[in-house]
């Protein structure tokens, strides 16, 4: 079958890992490239397949595109010669299912698809959901509950001697002893839970070529120890490897006795992190300060008997194994099985592009750094600009609008470590928190370039740009914010300052609301100077830990000040293994030193009715969220802010209907200004068609969206967030 055409070496660098296509391929390449992976018996028929080398099990539709997962990793192990099938979104009720493409000659690949399943299937107030973007006519239910066990424990019922690889966005947030939310306990690894063969963490496109090929050669998974990215249960260590015990915050931990390369870090074991919630915040601390691919050593822990082995993160992938990856051989289209049906997460990314992956910001409440690395990993130019070529001759119905040049955010291309040395012992979490890393290359030039050439294609009328900014990034090139609202935003540019106070913004890693003042202050002038009438829509989050009441209160008092109304409020989600997911859990911060006795404590919502009343502060303009804000300013000893002026948060008087309990009801009244909408649970407003602007409240979806053993999601629900609308100014 065509090979990916390009002179790559067999190493990404003299002492680096085997290249990505550099592999000798499998003997079923004779087959070719198959226009669409089988999903049918009837499919391997027309293609000539007697059997499918690999099998990949998701809780996705199959979309054949780079955005989603199961593509990708289709794609690129069908590149490497093997015969893939896809079962998508199968009925978990028995392993007969699992049975349609037949036994898998080599293993079964499995995921629970490009989002967590729980974070997918339930609100941030654990209720369910009704809908679901990546399933056809985008229908709910149409997945289990912690899909990857699920999922895994069926591939083996179907056909038990079939090794099972499990990976993406949901395994790689599991991988270790982590909180979960929705049961509220600590749960062990998913690979325990699963019962799988290995786990396959992060982006994991090196690693599942290297484990297929070594498969095929006859090699058993559960013994590849020099796998990087991976997760693998054990009953002792491998031959020629130190243990440095790093479970008891309060001692003295030793320096190993032999070089780092070989060295294993143990951390807190599952029962000691259930026992005591100080060690949880402890574990938390030590996997991200073990999170540089550069540096990081292997990591162990206890799982109540056995121990779950993981190696140290990927290498990141080169510029020309990217390439490589997005210029496979795409149908950019979803399966023909679905026919006709509305697949709402292609709609939203069939025109849009990813330009990168990675993220150095490191918010805590964000899943992006710790599955894609804080490395940025780049795209030629050549390549994001054939894409375009491609989407404009290929995609129906495109006309002119690519909607996303972007990635997990839209303005960290080709931004990096000024120095490799420096970047190859760096432990830091964040490279733009408290400030920007003197050693950061900030300069936005590529992308500025990036961004003509492609406006410059022939057919292309607009290219707007939807993923995530960081405008702390931005401030330092006046260029880059001049050609961004000249040329790329369509009336609304969407940023992310998440909060104004300094007590939740320093436990999400997150710069000061300053840095906000300075960016809208060019961006308005950057539109002036356009002549363009353009908004900023700032995201916030509701009861992140860390956040008070009175914290909540001076940022409804700010939204306010600015003439802002967020709408389609979520409040924080602890999300698997984020270091705001282990604030919520153990009241500790754990980006500082953690003790058993002492250390900080973190303020948490974690009852409902706090939870909702700082969600009723971002709402502050909801006639249903009045009575709440009231009694709580009250309490504060705030009624000074309840009066019927501007200078009031809310109003002494109630309109009739309003008001109810759980904030259900439909909203009757809108004096001074108030717009109308429909009230769902919680204090959730839905506006009519034709009230207010924009999209929904964040890409739930994202750009990177996650996928099977590699890429997490872009902003995803996971985090919790508020989309403000900004009213209009008054003629």
């Amino acid at each position: 079958m065509p090979r990916v055409k390009e002179k790559t070496p067999k190493t990404s660098s003299p002492n680096g890992p085997k290249a990505l296509f550099a592999y000798r391929p499998y003997w079923a390449q004779r087959f070719g490239v198959a226009p669409f992976l089988p999903m049918s018996r009837a499919e391997m028929d027309a293609l000539g397949w007697e059997q499918c080398d690999i099998i990949l099990v998701t809780g996705d539709a199959y979309v054949d595109h780079p955005s989603f997962g199961m593509a990708i990793i289709g794609r690129l192990l069908e590149a490497q010669g093997f015969r893939v099938g896809i079962i998508a979104q199968p009925d978990w009720s028995s392993a007969d299912a699992f049975k349609v493409l037949g036994a898998p000659n080599l293993f079964w690949g499995v995921t629970g698809g490009n989002m967590d399943s729980m974070v997918n299937r339930y609100t941030a107030d654990k209720r369910l959901r009704h809908n679901d973007s990546y399933t056809p006519n985008d229908e709910g239910g149409k997945r289990p509950d912690r899909a990857v066990t699920v999922y895994a424990q069926r591939c083996r019922e179907a056909f038990r001697d079939v090794p099972v690889v499990i990976g993406g966005i949901e395994a790689s947030l599991r991988r270790i002893a982590h909180y979960d939310y929705w049961s509220d306990k600590v749960r062990r690894s998913v690979l325990v839970d699963s019962k799988a063969d290995i786990l396959l963490y992060g982006n994991a496109e090196r690693a599942i070529v290297e484990v297929a090929h070594r498969i095929a050669r006859g090699e058993n998974p559960r013994e590849m120890f020099d796998v990087r990215g991976a997760a693998l249960a054990i009953t002792k260590l491998p031959e020629g490897w130190a243990e440095l015990d790093f479970s008891d915050p309060d001692v003295t931990h030793p320096k190993p006795d032999v070089d780092s390369a070989h060295t294993v870090v143990r951390l807190p074991g599952y029962d000691q992190v259930i026992a005591e919630p100080a060690l949880y915040a402890q574990a938390s601390r030590v996997l991200h300060q073990e999170s540089n691919a550069s540096n990081a050593r292997a990591l162990i822990q206890d799982q109540g008997g056995r121990d779950v082995f993981l190696t140290p993160p990927p290498i990141p992938l080169t510029t020309p194994e990217m390439d490589g990856v997005y210029g496979l051989p795409y149908a950019r289209a979803p399966h023909p099985s679905y026919k006709d049906a509305r697949i709402p997460a292609w709609e939203m990314i069939r025109f849009s592009i990813n330009i990168m992956r990675g993220c150095f910001g490191g918010c805590t409440f964000c899943s992006i750094t710790e599955h894609e690395g804080r490395v940025i990993q780049n795209r030629s130019e050549a390549s994001v600009l054939k894409e375009i070529e491609d989407i404009r001759d290929k995609v129906a119905g495109f006309t002119g609008q690519i909607s996303d040049l972007g990635g997990p955010t839209a303005n960290m291309y080709r931004l990096a470590c000024k120095d490799d040395k420096i970047q190859a012992v760096c432990r830091r979490l964040s490279c733009v928190y408290p400030d920007i890393c003197v050693n950061l290359g900030t300069d936005h030039g590529p992308l500025i370039e990036l961004y003509r050439k492609a406006r410059a294609i022939k057919g292309v009328k607009k290219i707007s740009i939807g993923s995530g900014l960081r405008y702390d990034l931005a401030v330092k090139s006046p260029a880059y914010v001049k050609e961004l609202v000249t040329h790329h935003v369509g009336g609304y540019l969407k940023i992310a300052p998440e909060h104004t106070e300094e007590g939740p913004l320093s436990k999400m890693m997150k710069p000061g609301i300053a840095t906000y003042d300075r960016f809208k202050q060019m961006f308005d002038q950057a539109a002036k100077q356009a002549g363009k009438e353009y908004y900023l829509i700032p995201y916030f989050i509701a009861a992140h830990p860390g956040t008070t009441d009175e914290d909540m209160m001076n940022l409804a008092l700010w939204l306010k000040k600015n003439d802002l109304r967020a709408d389609q409020v979520q409040t924080f989600l602890p999300s698997p293994m984020s270091l705001a997911s282990a604030m919520y859990y153990s009241e500790r911060n754990p980006l500082k030193p953690v003790h058993r006795v002492g250390g900080e404590v973190v303020r948490t919502a974690k009852g409902l009715n706090q939870r909702r009343l700082h969600k009723a502060f971002l709402r502050y303009h909801d006639a249903n969220n009045w009575p709440l804000i009231r009694d709580a300013l009250k309490k504060m000893g705030r009624v000074d802010l309840i009066g019927p002026s501007k200078k009031h948060l809310v109003p002494a008087w109630q309109p009739k209907g309003t008001g109810l309990v759980g904030g259900e009801g439909v909203r009757t009244g809108h004096k001074h200004g108030e717009q109308k909408f429909l009230t769902t649970h919680a204090g959730e407003g839905r506006r009519p068609k034709g009230v207010g602007v924009g999209k929904g409240p964040g890409k739930s979806v994202g750009k990177s969206a996650g996928k099977v053993l590699g890429p997490t999601m872009g902003r995803d629900k996971s985090r919790g967030n508020s989309r403000p609308t900004p009213r209009a100014p008054k003629k």
